[in-house]
């Protein structure tokens, strides 16, 4: 499988730290696609946002006046085309930091964490019900345990 990551860093300066490389992201996407038992080229647009484009971002799309995470936009081709194109992550880099200092994580994890998700997003996965949300949590543990990072749930899913 060839995945290709276009990266465009849109956060103002000194909002957040350094985001992720694009080899980072390129292994984060291939490893989510992976998981999901997609085997065909993928390309993803990644696009580092601040809080004022992610809030406005997440009010026009989701109709939630605050800057979220990380936001998917599927690519829905013109019937009869191919493209290799998923779609674009909107990723807002201050969230991402802030959450992974809420929640103890290391913050390399956490974007981590949010590229698979977003990207699983991109392949149609979705949470809105308890059986989509197991699948699409088992795919992103996968995921992330082939990457050598930990189960993001994992205070949801202790182990015995």
């Amino acid at each position: 499988m060839t995945v290709e990551v276009d990266c465009q860093d849109a956060v103002p300066a000194g909002e957040a730290d350094e985001p992720p490389s694009p080899g980072q992201l390129t292994a984060w996407v291939a490893a989510a696609l992976t998981a999901a038992g997609h085997t065909a080229p993928a390309e993803v647009t990644v696009r580092f946002v601040g809080t004022e484009e992610g809030r406005q971002l997440n009010r026009d799309y989701r109709g939630r006046d605050y800057a979220t995470n990380v936001l998917s936009f599927p690519f829905e081709g013109p019937p009869g085309i191919a493209l290799p194109l998923l779609g674009d992550l909107a990723i807002c880099a201050p969230v991402v930091e802030r959450e992974a200092a809420e929640q103890g994580k290391p913050v390399t994890a956490h974007w981590a964490h949010l590229v698979v998700h977003g990207s699983l997003h991109l392949l149609g996965r979705d949470h809105q019900d308890d059986a989509e949300a197991e699948a699409m949590e088992a795919e992103e543990i996968a995921a992330l345990a082939a990457l050598g990072y930990p189960d993001p749930y994992e205070e949801r899913h202790p182990h015995d």
